[in-house]
């Protein structure tokens, strides 16, 4: 009884982990979808989200709602202006050029953060800190029931968002068929730059979700990486891959963390990218496009 009691609590704490990992791979794919481009900072600008909450809630006392939708509000803002201003201009490069860019802005970020805000980890507390759920055997945290519930009404908005409004559908248009959503007198760049905030903003949530459970510091971006694998997993241009490939990395990392021996869980999701990659490139939700010359 006890090991299936752990096995369910590592699985609770894998998902409540993989929603992270979903929600920054979220961001990859959104960008992708619309850009073709391939976003290696998404980490970072979800570090830089995580600061801002601090400062909001910490420096400045805000209430914690309230500092949450200004933090997700200003980093939509940053993300609207990094495409605007520096990354809508390398729209069409070689894809090389891309990520050599966006890996430079993620180096920037990270010095730029460390010297704003310090190079020491900090944190707030939560509605939702040392409050748990369940007895007994069984306790579920907050901090966690509140990152799994969190990503789910996140995707429902984006849903409703995506499927439902003028802007989301126009947003769709642009993503599957640039030339056609201009002449259709659609704002391409525009739309782009509200996708590239949109991304931000998913970013900043993460960030604000995952403060009860992990300290902010500059290294915090580097969670970006998990993500991508989560991505490449699920499908890099599939939204429900991007989540459900985030989850499957995140169980996977807590049962290789608990059955393996140490160093593994750091490794897991490098591994798990690996083995996609030999076994099914196109991810568990991608499709196989061919081209004929």
């Amino acid at each position: 009884m006890d090991d299936a009691v752990r096995l369910l609590q590592l699985v609770i704490n894998g998902t409540a982990a993989g929603c992270i990992y979903g929600l920054i791979a979220l961001g990859f794919v959104l960008i992708y979808k619309a850009t073709e481009m391939v976003n290696f900072a998404q980490g970072e600008i979800m570090m830089i989200g995580g600061f801002i909450a601090y400062t909001m809630i910490v420096k400045l006392g805000m209430n914690y709602w309230v500092g949450f939708v200004l933090t997700v509000a200003i980093t939509a803002a940053f993300g609207f202006l990094l495409d605007a201003l520096i990354l809508r201009r390398v729209i069409g490069q070689p894809q090389f050029a891309v990520v050599m860019l966006t890996l430079g802005l993620a180096f920037i970020f990270r010095a730029v953060a460390g010297y704003t805000w310090g190079y020491d980890a900090v944190g707030f507390a939560t509605p939702f800190t040392n409050k748990v759920v369940g007895s007994g055997r069984m306790v579920l945290g907050m901090d966690n029931l509140s990152i799994i519930v969190g990503t789910v009404l996140l995707c429902g908005v984006l849903y409703v968002f995506f499927s439902r409004t003028r802007l989301g559908i126009a947003m769709q248009a642009a993503s599957q068929n640039q030339l056609a959503a201009y002449y259709m007198g659609i704002p391409v760049r525009r739309v782009f730059s509200l996708i590239w905030a949109i991304s931000a903003g998913v970013a900043a949530v993460a960030a604000v979700l995952l403060s009860p459970v992990s300290m902010i510091d500059v290294n915090m971006g580097m969670l970006g990486f998990k993500a991508f694998a989560a991505a490449v997993l699920g499908g890099f241009g599939s939204i429900p891959g991007a989540l459900v490939g985030g989850v499957v990395v995140g169980i996977v990392e807590q049962l290789s963390g608990y059955f393996l021996p140490a160093g593994f869980q750091e490794v897991t999701s490098n591994i798990v990218l690996l083995a996609v990659l030999i076994l099914r490139p196109q991810g568990l939700f991608g499709q196989t496009i061919r081209k004929r010359v």
